[in-house]
């Protein structure tokens, strides 16, 4: 999988990709992860890649010029029909959650817009991004972290990137329940014991304690998971 970013900053990128199973991913080859600095491609004897917003009001707005180059140079690279979403980081996205984690990540490119400011000219988002994508109710200084736990999340669903395949699978969310309490060694501390299934050896019944406990969280804790 290949992944690009096109960032105004991307010194707020480039450290995390260097890190844990993100590093060790792009270290065996599973994915092809490359940062694009946008004022590389800056308009003018200033290197603009910003301007005020036509009709007045607070913020800068990233200019169509810089963006239309920077994917179009990835185009000529890799052929406008190699990449299958161009995604624009913007609070008011579609929401991410896992299923779509799932679905990006059976792709083979995805290029990753982190807008910052006030947003990207309307142009951009009108020819060039496929998909809008928000990780919430809230707003940030700039898309280079939304895109960065977008990285995460599909990059961990490539098969081979983690140790164990399973581990994926049974995350929160990925059959719109929550996780089930974990425990580790040791099996008793300061009065606190673990839970005697799952040190029973029994498969079956520490699978049907599992599945009890996702249950009751979720109901408790997001029973709105439980009614899709």
């Amino acid at each position: 999988m290949r992944i690009d970013i096109i960032t105004g900053l991307p010194g707020i990128v480039t450290g995390p990709l260097d890190q844990s199973i993100l590093h060790r991913a792009a270290k065996k080859g599973l994915v092809d992860i490359r940062v694009h600095d946008l004022r590389d491609f800056a308009v003018g004897k200033h290197r603009q890649i910003d301007d005020y917003p036509y009709g007045g009001g607070a913020g800068m707005v990233f200019r169509p010029e810089p963006l239309f180059d920077c994917i179009e140079a990835i185009q000529a690279e890799v052929g406008a029909d190699a990449i299958d979403e161009v995604i624009f980081l913007t609070p008011d996205g579609q929401v991410f959650d896992q299923p779509m984690a799932n679905a990006l990540s059976m792709h083979r490119h995805v290029v990753l817009i982190a807008g910052h400011y006030k947003g990207i000219d309307q142009r951009v988002r009108d020819v060039l991004v496929t998909k809008e994508v928000s990780i919430g109710d809230f707003v940030l200084s700039g898309g280079e972290l939304p895109a960065l736990i977008l990285v995460d999340a599909l990059v961990r669903l490539i098969p081979g990137v983690l140790n164990d395949a399973q581990s994926a699978l049974t995350d929160s969310f990925q059959d719109h329940r929550l996780d089930a309490p974990c425990y580790t060694r040791p099996a008793s501390y300061r009065g606190m014991d673990v839970p005697a299934v799952l040190l029973s050896g029994n498969h079956a019944k520490v699978q049907q304690w599992r599945d009890e406990q996702r249950q009751q969280k979720t109901q408790q804790r997001r029973p709105d998971l439980l009614e899709r």
